[in-house]
């Protein structure tokens, strides 16, 4: 409808502009010649459909440090803009309760040490202890049995025999208790092996709780934000600082659930920066949201942004945050379209010069769509056929005639 309507006040403006132009040619009587100016008839041809997306422009690996464990912050060594190295300290936080925790898992494990010194002096007895009960056991079996079978001969008396019987039975149960006590000690150094392991374990998670306490940069980069400063309190999981790799950079794009379909991943895009136009850089799409928005029916295309365009003349021009266009690339269509240089601006109209069938130009508002090189799409005001003045505009007038 505002098409229509914008279509129908140039044809208005045009037939008012002609009317005019006649009348003045009445009463001069004349018609001013003009020479040496370039025609061009519009004619339907062939460009490339693009369609436009707005995106942002993000760091493509960018890092959150936060804390993993409480305490105070007692320094901070950066500021938002500097640049870091990999494991550089960006910040420092109370370690004292880390440090006692350490301390006591120290102490646990050693405990845990001396104790296992002592279970092996303990195996190392029992070993012995069972050792002299086997031999006794073994001599008290021998004669046992040679004294069970004097006295089915009658050589020696019951009382004899009953007299080894029972040291027989009292070594037997020796090398039992022995055997016991040996498998007892056993067992109680692998109770504190197992002690020892969990003693050292706890000295590791002491020691990771200590190094905590030092927030260091996994990545070479820029700081891009700081969320804390010296003396607040930081608790697991809060954000501290952000460290950013400004040598890659991408833009993530937003398109229309309408237009994913017709956009491939590793085809080459150009993209736009809103802050550094007219500079256009060819990224190249590497990731495809597979998910749409369900509010804005749209996904996330992202775009990998050459490592040149991060710097020029030893400065950085990109940056997180800045605006972007990405223009697809999505087939060909017919469009009428003319030389930028043909289109004359007065304030916000567009006007161009055409030429009727006897050579008179005759000024015309026309509307523009977009632009194409040195050509320019016209949406409305010129036909197909129409011949338009492209060189020359600036010795043309309305009404005049040109050879």
């Amino acid at each position: 409808m505002r098409k229509k309507i914008t279509m129908i006040l140039i044809g208005l403006v045009a037939i008012g502009m002609a009317a005019c132009g006649k009348k003045e040619e009445t009463e001069s009587g004349k018609i001013r010649t003009v020479r040496g100016a370039k025609v061009e008839t519009g004619q339907s041809s062939a460009v490339e459909e693009v369609y436009e997306a707005a995106g942002t422009v993000r760091s493509k690996t960018a890092s959150i440090l936060s804390s993993r464990i409480t305490g105070q912050i007692l320094a901070v060594h950066v500021r938002e803009g500097d640049r870091v190295q990999a494991g550089q300290i960006l910040m420092e936080i109370d370690d004292r309760d880390a440090v006692a925790q350490l301390q006591k898992a120290q102490a646990s494990l050693r405990e845990a040490q001396e104790m296992l010194e002592k279970v092996e002096q303990n195996i190392r007895a029992s070993e012995a202890a069972r050792f002299v009960a086997e031999a006794n056991k073994t001599l008290a079996t021998s004669t046992f049995n040679r004294y069970k079978i004097l006295l089915e001969r009658r050589s020696v008396s019951p009382q004899e025999f009953e007299e080894v019987q029972t040291r027989y039975q009292a070594r037997t149960a020796e090398a039992d208790r022995a055997e016991e006590t040996h498998r007892a000690v056993l067992a109680k150094k692998e109770q504190v092996l197992a002690k020892i392991e969990q003693a050292k374990a706890e000295v590791d998670q002491a020691q990771l709780s200590v190094g905590y306490a030092q927030i260091a940069s996994p990545i070479d980069g820029l700081v891009t934000a700081k969320q804390a400063e010296v003396g607040a309190l930081t608790t697991p999981g809060l954000p501290l600082v952000t460290v950013e790799d400004d040598t890659h950079y991408r833009l993530e794009a937003v398109v229309e659930e309408s237009q994913i379909a017709k956009i491939r991943a590793g085809a080459t895009v150009r993209v736009r920066i809103g802050a550094l136009e007219p500079m256009e850089w060819l990224g190249r799409v590497v990731e495809i949201g597979p998910a749409a928005d369900p509010a804005s029916r749209s996904s996330i295309v992202k775009i990998d942004l050459p490592q040149k365009a991060d710097r020029a003349r030893g400065r950085q021009i990109l940056r997180s945050g800045l605006f972007g266009k990405a223009l697809f690339s999505i087939g060909q269509r017919q469009s009428l379209t003319i030389p930028q240089k043909a289109v004359m601006l007065r304030g916000q109209l567009q006007e161009i010069y055409v030429l009727d069938p006897e050579n008179i130009a005759r000024l015309r508002l026309i509307k523009t769509g977009k632009q194409y090189g040195q050509r320019v799409e016209v949406l409305a005001g010129l036909r197909e056929g129409e011949r338009i003045i492209v060189e020359g505009i600036e010795v043309v007038s309305d009404g005049s005639r040109v050879e």
